[in-house]
């Protein structure tokens, strides 16, 4: 037993990273020490093969499998930092742009201390003057898509993020389709609903374009195939857990009848905390975003009906693609839509 578990600790040598990708000792050494020309497929799988084995020198590996590709900088603007669901993001970012295998990039990923469009357009500024694309999450203010165009004609491509913005002149949305996350939502209550009763959303900011389709799709779905149940008044919670908790305790208090929860944004653990407090597991049902510690406990504990989650790996690698293809290409003639499937969690497959 003792000497499986050496093994298993062992430290991958090139002979275990020749069997993994395939090719002989000595194009590993040519590929380590650049002795004699290796084909660059050859060479790129020798990398992927050490990345999965944790071979100590994939980095240098890379370096030299991709030395004679285009190098981009790419610039990622994010929201919350505290947050578990933007730590993934930044995390698959950064992997993302590890990985591309078309060019060398460089990220450079920050965060927005406010979501005000001064503060925004700001960022976007600086951040344009080191980067060659830019990557971001921000609500769909005028002040924004001024500061985006200002960037566009300097011919720095900027993609919208999860939430879409600036239609007609950024280059591309990447993101879930909101409208029918929102209508998913809805029908999940219905489902899980023991009767007909009144049901609630939240949403951050209306200024968040994924969060007003969110509820829009939300409430379609309850009006033309549930109309038994009563949709109350929209709240607003600046995607805060404190704004939350207190809204859905007094959502409680005042409906004793509600039946169904949604958050549309940002802010579920103040729903869940507070959903907690009242002992409503199994009477509520409740629909949140992002698979994060919070919504995976909620699940268990039978406080969330269902998590409906965006797939991090998918979002930020095919963005990643799409900013390499518009530094590469040009600017497309029609700004694109790129919906990706989002991923569905219950209790019974976390």
């Amino acid at each position: 037993m003792d000497s499986i578990k050496k093994s298993q600790r062992r430290r991958p040598t090139i002979k275990d990273l020749a069997e993994r990708s395939g090719v002989s000792v000595a194009t590993i050494d040519r590929v380590l020490n650049g002795r004699l020309p290796v084909r660059e497929e050859t060479a790129r799988r020798v990398y992927e093969a050490a990345r999965e084995i944790g071979y100590h020198a994939a980095s240098l590996i890379r370096q030299r499998a991709f030395e004679d590709l285009p190098h981009y900088r790419l610039g990622f603007l994010l929201q919350k930092p505290a947050q578990a669901f933007y730590q993934n993001v930044e995390t698959g970012f950064a992997e993302a742009c590890e990985q591309a295998t078309t060019a060398r990039i460089t990220s450079q990923i920050e965060y927005t201390t406010a979501s005000t469009p001064a503060a925004i357009g700001e960022k976007l500024r600086a951040m344009a003057n080191r980067c060659q694309a830019i990557a971001l999450v921000a609500p769909d203010y005028p002040g924004i898509t001024a500061a985006i165009d200002e960037l566009k004609g300097r011919g720095i491509p900027v993609f919208s993020l999860l939430s879409d913005f600036a239609a007609g002149v950024r280059e591309g949305y990447v993101g879930l389709n909101n409208r029918k996350v929102g209508r998913t939502a809805a029908w999940l209550i219905a489902k899980a609903a023991r009767k007909p009763g009144k049901v609630a959303c939240f949403v951050g900011s209306h200024r968040f374009l994924g969060h007003e389709m969110r509820e829009i799709g939300f409430r379609s779905y309850f009006r033309e195939n549930a109309p038994g149940f009563e949709v109350l008044e929209t709240q607003i919670n600046l995607d805060t857990p404190e704004i939350t908790h207190e809204a859905t305790l007094n959502l409680l208090q005042q409906h004793p009848d509600l039946i169904g929860l949604y958050p549309c944004g940002g802010g579920m653990e103040g729903a869940i905390a507070a959903l907690r407090e009242e002992n409503c597991a199994g009477r509520v049902a409740a629909v949140v975003n992002e698979l994060t510690p919070e919504s995976r406990e909620a699940l268990a504990d039978d406080i969330a009906t269902a998590v409906i989650a965006t797939p991090v790996a998918a979002l930020t690698a095919e963005t990643v693609r799409l900013m390499i293809g518009a530094i590469e290409r040009g600017e497309a003639s029609i700004p694109g839509q790129t919906f990706l499937p989002f991923d569905l969690f219950i209790s019974e497959n976390i």
